[in-house]
């Protein structure tokens, strides 16, 4: 009897230090350092694909323009749509954002007549 009883003692021991060793984990994922918008300016009446590039914080790069939440701060003179394409509205000036895990890049356009 006394043996059965260390025997389960035994094994619940072992899954409570199987348990602790695997939430103890050194792994974490990466952060966003900083984000980057390229793209050409497009003519009045024209659309140009713009990307978002992270770059985390380990050092890679991430191209994360399809799930960059993007923002135009003229819709006047430029729009942006949810995949990063910006449509020339007018001649003028606008930024151009792309926010990817609460870090965001800014590209500043000045859109000819």
């Amino acid at each position: 009897m006394i043996a059965r009883y260390l025997a389960t003692a035994a094994v619940i021991v072992g899954l409570a230090m199987s348990s602790l060793a695997c939430s103890k984990s050194n792994t974490s994922p990466s952060t966003v350092s900083s984000i980057a918008i390229t793209g050409t300016v497009p003519a009045v009446g024209a659309s140009s694909q713009f990307t978002a590039t992270a770059t985390m914080a380990d050092g890679t790069i991430q191209d994360v323009t399809s799930t960059a939440t993007w923002q135009s701060s003229n819709t006047s003179d430029a729009t942006v749509s949810a995949t990063g394409v910006v449509t020339s509205v007018s001649a003028g000036s606008v930024q151009i954002q792309a926010t990817y895990l609460a870090v965001t890049g800014t590209d500043s356009l000045t859109i000819g007549s």
